[in-house]
């Protein structure tokens, strides 16, 4: 692999004897995939591993593991079900940093495609609360069908700056995430474009970036609270020199991360400072299975109160009665929460937190269209419950071709009558409706199979 000149001497430097072994495995150390189980579906790691036999787990993540997806693909039923997500092994150490509670307030401030976010949201319980921003709309989008998929429910999906949302939210969250927009030379291996992107003025400006929504991030976070900071470079302008501007300017303390005992840790020296980053920890191709990444838990040493008003509550809509009547027709399970329609969009949205003039894209579990009082429910409902849940299931095998037939957008037979879910091995991945022993097709189009 040809690298940057300056990227070379830089860490030649930083790592002395070690250079030699990092520069062999830029190119020699195979590049490292992984997928992760959703823990928030019952029994999905044993249905994993049944499926796909033994996986070698990674060591900073107890649901992730190391994956071929020449073997694994992206159609495979529990992947479209949302038993697992393809993240790389790294990347996983962010969340996992986080001790998440099931009560916690999360904010993901930098959160498409959605690998942080739906690991994070594993966690959360319905007293909680996950919001999931992402600043450009397109990839929002993505980070919103990611959540769908995973059946997150007490969850926001937003499309904002970190400064709108620092304005709105002050003191407001328990832990957030920042995985920082960064130079990316952690994935150089992977992304050969990162490599033809670097500059020294690049990185530097990438530093100033991350400290500038850092800011908004204390902005935002609750007494006591913790904020995980990661990068996928090598940089220490981005990494420990990042670390030493929140120390000096906030104060914050850092804490030992959890579960990352293994991994190296970073530098004082690195960071231009006197500050100990004994604390923050990086991740290194020549050292660890994965690519190149660091971490960085923060935690909070001020006491102040949360300045956030409660959202106001709302009547029962006639699109709420609908719904409930649909509930009483074909499901087990009543959900319990506030209803707000998004144009023809129904929405079952968290009690707890106010989205008004705020850009979103997701405001809760997205239940269906309403529309001229009828109501159609939606994929990201189906995904949300379990089969136990359903009045009408129809339950195919893994490599059944019903099941095919059916993510290829077919009709099915089907004895049943009226919504039905449609499950593999019991995991619920998409909705039919039943007339006359045909099932008529509910499987989003964008998801359907090819052939």
């Amino acid at each position: 692999m040809r690298l940057p000149e300056k990227f070379e001497d830089r860490m030649k430097k930083m790592l002395g004897d070690e250079y030699d072994d990092f520069i062999k495995s830029m190119d020699e150390t195979p590049i490292f995939t992984g997928i992760r189980i959703n823990t928030s579906k019952v029994g999905a790691k044993d249905a994993v591993i049944k499926e796909f036999g033994e996986l070698q787990n990674v060591p900073w993540c107890s649901d992730g593991f190391y994956a071929d997806k020449s073997k694994i693909s992206g159609n495979h039923p529990y992947h479209l079900a949302g038993l697992f997500y393809f993240q790389e092994p790294s990347a996983m150490s962010t969340v996992s940093a986080l001790n998440i509670e099931s009560d916690d307030y999360v904010l993901d401030l930098c959160a498409a495609p959605g690998g942080k976010a739906t690991q994070a949201g594993a966690f959360i319980g319905k007293n909680g609360l996950l919001v999931a921003n992402e600043i450009v709309k397109n990839r929002a989008n993505i980070l919103s069908d990611n959540i769908d998929r995973f059946g997150l429910t007490n969850t926001v999906v937003t499309n904002e700056t970190p400064q709108k949302l620092a304005e709105k939210y002050v003191h407001f969250f328990d832990k957030i995430i920042v995985d920082a927009p960064c130079s990316g030379e952690g994935m150089f291996r992977k992304e050969p474009q990162a490599v033809d992107e670097w500059s020294v003025e690049h990185t530097v400006s990438c530093g100033v970036r991350q400290k500038h929504i850092l800011d908004c991030a204390m902005k935002m976070l609750k007494d006591d609270g913790y904020i995980v900071y990661s990068t996928c470079t090598f940089a220490p302008d981005e990494n420990e020199q990042v670390c030493a501007y929140m120390l000096e300017n906030y104060n914050v303390e850092l804490v030992e991360p959890n579960n990352l005992d293994m991994l190296s840790k970073g530098r004082g020296e690195w960071s231009n400072s006197n500050y100990d980053m004994s604390k923050t920890r990086r991740i290194f191709p020549h050292k660890n299975n994965g690519e190149g990444h660091f971490v960085a838990l923060f935690h909070s040493l001020d006491n102040y109160e949360s300045e956030v008003s409660k959202p106001k509550k709302t009547s029962m809509t006639d699109a709420e009665k609908v719904y409930r009547q649909f509930e009483k027709e074909f499901l087990n399970t009543e959900l319990d929460g506030e209803f707000c329609l998004f144009g023809e969009q129904l929405y079952l949205k968290p009690k707890c937190i106010d989205v008004d003039k705020i850009k979103v894209v997701r405001n809760g579990l997205n239940l269906g269209i309403y529309r001229k009082n009828r109501f159609e429910p939606s994929y990201a409902l189906c995904l949300a419950l379990k089969k136990e849940d359903f009045k009408n299931t129809v339950d195919f095998e893994c490599d059944s071709e019903e099941l095919k037939k059916y993510l290829m957008g077919n009709t099915v037979e089907c004895d049943k009558k009226g919504w039905c879910a449609v499950t593999v091995n019991g995991y619920s991945i998409g909705w039919g409706k039943a007339s006359n022993g045909i099932l008529k097709n509910h499987f989003p189009k964008y998801l359907r199979l090819k052939r």
